[in-house]
């Protein structure tokens, strides 16, 4: 017979993993974070945009980002009230490895081979279980559970969908592609430079003070470097790079992972 206490832990992680799914973020959802200063580019460097639109620039950058077969992104991100500090590499077949932080607490999250794996600390499982209602309940039961250990979410099971989606190019920029139409409002601003590389600018104004600004690779592949929100309730910034580094992924130790199939199964809380 299944043990109720277990039963509950499981829902309240489940639903955890759940909540920390960060697919197809839109700027909208990007927390605060300074962009630097203008610099002038070189006067002698030809313009690889010449004759586009800034819409057409950001069309290209889009395609350009979401085929890259790896990258890394870092930032803050805002989802439910809540800021997320976030540090993922990620790569075309779905492997990734990255970090999460939220509420003063961190969590690491890999994915190899379909299945995901996560371990946070104490701070981290509070915080995020706190912010999705949990009754303390459970939250004291669920962290002494999980304490030290890595949960090993296969395909099919709550929470393996969304959290898979942090780790899928496509998905994570599907955002960008839903604000096609939001593209036609860009204009040009004046070009920039980042980590050496020159970049198109374009911003976008929107109601209500909010400006959105994307900075586009001018050199080699167009890829988006940056995209800033400055304004409104959620302003913030997202960086890509490392575009085509390989992402080394392995899996946890197996004495150190938690099964949330087979405990869901026993009821024993047996870690796998």
């Amino acid at each position: 017979m299944r043990s109720h206490r277990h039963h509950r832990t499981l829902r309240a992680t489940a639903a955890v993993c759940a909540a920390l799914a960060l697919a197809g973020p839109a700027p909208a959802a990007f927390a605060a974070a300074p962009a630097a200063p203008p610099r002038a580019a070189a006067a002698a460097a030809p313009d690889p945009f010449e004759g586009l639109t800034a819409a057409q620039i950001a069309d290209r950058a889009v395609i350009a980002t979401r085929a890259a077969d790896s990258l890394r992104m870092t930032g803050r991100i805002v989802t439910d009230g809540q800021t997320l500090r976030v540090d993922f590499s990620v790569d075309s077949r779905g492997s990734c490895k990255g970090l999460i932080q939220v509420g003063g607490g961190t969590a690491e999250l890999r994915r190899l081979d379909g299945i995901v794996y996560m371990k946070g600390d104490t701070a981290f499982w509070r915080s995020s279980m706190a912010s999705q209602g949990v009754p303390e309940a459970q939250i004291a039961p669920t962290v002494e559970l999980v304490r030290g250990r890595w949960i090993k979410i296969a395909p099919g099971q709550a929470g393996s969908d969304d959290l898979s989606g942090v780790c899928d190019i496509g998905s994570l920029l599907t955002g960008l592609d839903r604000d096609r139409a939001a593209r036609r409002d860009l204009t040009r601003g004046p070009d920039d430079e980042i980590a050496g590389t020159p970049v198109a600018t374009l911003v976008a104004h929107r109601p209500g003070g909010v400006t959105t600004t994307l900075s586009v690779a001018a050199e080699g592949t167009p890829y988006l470097l940056r995209i800033v929100r400055a304004g409104g309730s959620e302003p913030g910034s997202l960086a890509l790079s490392d575009f085509g580094r390989p992402v080394k992924v392995t899996a946890p130790p197996a004495d150190q992972t938690l099964d949330l199939s087979r405990l869901d199964d026993t009821g024993t809380g047996t870690a796998a």
